[in-house]
């Protein structure tokens, strides 16, 4: 009689306890991976091979990391290069990395130019219509290689819609351009601006178009409000 009162008595605290870890609940799955992806990316960082080159900034590298993943994901990315332009920073600064994911490698440091209707030194104004001469944010694939008025040319798919989905319409391009050089920066305090395209120092252009042509990704960032709330492949 004393036992199955016990077995009752046990039955019901262990009916009536909640589990301290319930890992099937999808917030704190959402959270533990985010926890995990977090420390990915600072251990990528960490161990980036920099070759002397400046780094990125960690905000910027975290989003361009979290849509290279979901871009490889899903099939897209060919070829693991990632190319990271830093909108943010000061247009007389280098702010164009090529990183190279299965060695951890920045391969080029690179100036690169906004849209001349995007600002003066720096890009505040971005779009994604025809003869708006802005730059346009977001992930890319990159695409064929042409030879064009600037040289050879490298054409840009946008993979964000009402983003950047307007690239091969609207003719936004890898490019060299002459307006992009240290020279041009002392002679009129900014570097120069294109209609759209994030133009290359002519010394680098090809070398920069022949490693990160052919389904490669480009990711333009920069930390804006707007962006953020219309963009579908970073939180």
């Amino acid at each position: 009689m004393n036992y199955k009162i016990l077995s009752v008595l046990l039955f019901g605290l262990f009916s009536f306890t909640t589990p301290s870890n319930n890992t099937t609940d999808p917030k704190i799955i959402a959270s533990n991976s985010k926890v995990t992806f977090e420390s990915k990316v600072i251990s990528l960082y960490n161990n980036l091979d920099a070759k002397n080159f400046k780094l990125p900034q960690l905000e910027s590298f975290t989003k361009a990391l979290e849509g290279f993943y979901q871009l490889k994901q899903k099939g897209l990315i060919q070829n693991d290069i990632l190319t990271l332009v830093d909108f943010s920073l000061s247009a007389n600064s280098k702010r164009m990395w090529v990183i190279d994911m299965s060695t951890n490698t920045v391969l080029y440091h690179s100036l690169v130019a906004h849209g001349r209707n995007s600002g003066e030194e720096f890009a505040t104004a971005f779009s994604n219509k025809s003869e708006s001469y802005q730059s346009s944010l977001g992930f890319y694939l990159t695409g064929e290689t042409y030879q064009g008025k600037h040289g050879l040319s490298l054409r840009l798919d946008g993979l964000e819609r009402g983003i950047n989905d307007k690239a091969r319409e609207r003719a936004v391009v890898i490019h060299g351009a002459d307006y992009v050089s240290e020279q041009f920066i002392k002679q009129n305090k900014r570097l120069g601006r294109s209609q759209g395209c994030p133009a290359l120092p002519v010394e680098l252009n090809q070398e920069i178009i022949k490693t990160i042509k052919d389904k490669s990704c480009l990711f333009i960032y920069h930390p804006s409000r707007s962006y953020k709330v219309a963009s579908k492949l970073i939180s």
